[in-house]
């Protein structure tokens, strides 16, 4: 992909995630957000078609898609509903651990379970270790043949529903970072549980809730890679899912501005379309050259992804801009809907609420600009 000139298999995949977004998603969204449930039946759709493949390594049976393709299918879901997006990209997060480290059997049976519907779930977050990762408490304590896991993860996205999860833990206290490890636990262990459903302001399409582990013991071919390698693991991880992450936050952006300039059109006011006005006509400008250049940010990332090229800087600024981007048109679409905009009716204040998210998880916005300043002052 050189710019946003597409190739004619990603005008395809482009086409098949609109017509499934608008025709199956986008129909779910408002009983669902008021459910605050991940529609299962349509994720096993999305699922059946191939669009958890997409992530996965050719060679384990999925379709190994670059990072360019797979921030475009993500744009384009997210464009129609974020929420079950954010359910398949939250199974694809939970994978790329086992895809860094893990053993071929790891990956094996990571891939055969999403392919066959399974949801996964990524566990790095504790109550008290957000964005500062090396305060998580979760231990993993040696017995024979394996460990035994104690500790508490919340805001878990696909916990209720995952049938795997990518746990860190410590296993040596007071080295910070470099006591962490990462395991691959299974939902049906003894001693593991979920806690209620949160009950979130966005993004309710895609359910979290706490893990609870309780003398959780995992054999030890569930580590994944060595002992003490577990945030390097965690950061390998989050560094590249941030470009996604970027992508479904322009697709909600695109989205607002998409039905603002339509809404403009057939709103009238002063005996006029609003779209006449060029108090809105400005707005509409920005909320363009602001989308624009989210995504501009977003797929050069993805590129130095698929180029093997240092991208860390680049996918933290991307998703620091995507998700402040989305924050700030949707917030200009309600106020162009005016008091509509404020209203259920409209889908647009659900797009308000779903566009914060994407300031706050993987890792804060805040923490992305020290991501971006550490690293121009290395």
């Amino acid at each position: 992909m050189s710019g946003f000139v597409l190739t004619k298999d990603q005008r395809d995949l482009k086409r098949l995630a609109a017509e499934f977004g608008k025709q199956v998603m986008l129909p779910a969204a408002k009983e669902y957000d008021l459910l605050g449930e991940t529609p299962l039946e349509i994720y096993k759709q999305a699922v059946e078609i191939g669009f958890a493949s997409v992530t996965l390594p050719a060679e384990y049976g999925g379709l190994g898609l670059d990072m360019t393709t797979q921030c475009l299918l993500t744009e384009e879901l997210s464009r129609w509903e974020a929420g079950i997006t954010n359910a398949l990209g939250a199974s694809s997060l939970a994978s790329k651990p086992i895809m860094i480290a893990g053993s071929p059997a790891q990956k094996q049976y990571a891939v055969d379970m999403i392919q066959s519907g399974h949801l996964a779930a990524f566990g790095l977050t504790e109550p008290d270790a957000g964005s500062d990762a090396a305060a998580l408490k979760t231990t993993a304590v040696r017995r024979d043949g394996g460990y035994v896991l104690n500790g508490r993860k919340c805001f878990i996205t696909n916990a209720p529903y995952a049938s795997f999860f990518v746990i860190f833990a410590k296993t040596q206290k007071n080295i910070g970072t470099h006591g962490i490890t990462a395991f691959l636990v299974e939902a049906d262990r003894p001693g593991v549980s979920v806690g209620r459903h949160e009950d979130k302001m966005g993004l309710r399409l895609s359910a979290a809730a706490d893990v609870i582990l309780e003398n959780v013991f995992v054999p030890e071919e569930n580590r994944l890679g060595e002992e003490g390698k577990g945030f390097v693991i965690a950061m390998k991880t989050l560094d590249a899912s941030r470009a996604e992450v970027a992508a479904a936050a322009v697709g909600i952006a695109q989205s607002a501005l998409d039905q603002s300039v339509e809404y403009t059109k057939n709103r009238i006011c002063f005996g006029k379309p609003i779209s006449k006005l060029q108090a809105v006509q400005f707005m509409l400008a920005d909320m363009e050259i602001q989308t624009q250049a989210a995504r501009s940010l977003v797929y050069h990332a993805a590129e130095l992804i698929d180029n093997g090229l240092p991208y860390g800087l680049m996918c933290a600024a991307a998703k620091c801009m995507a998700g402040d981007t989305a924050m700030k048109v949707t917030t200009d679409a309600v106020q162009i809907f005016s008091g509509y905009g404020y209203m259920r009716d409209y889908p647009i204040e659900k797009l308000m609420r779903d566009a914060k998210l994407f300031q706050i998880f993987e890792g804060t916005n805040q923490i992305q600009r020290v991501v971006v300043s550490g690293a121009l002052l290395r």
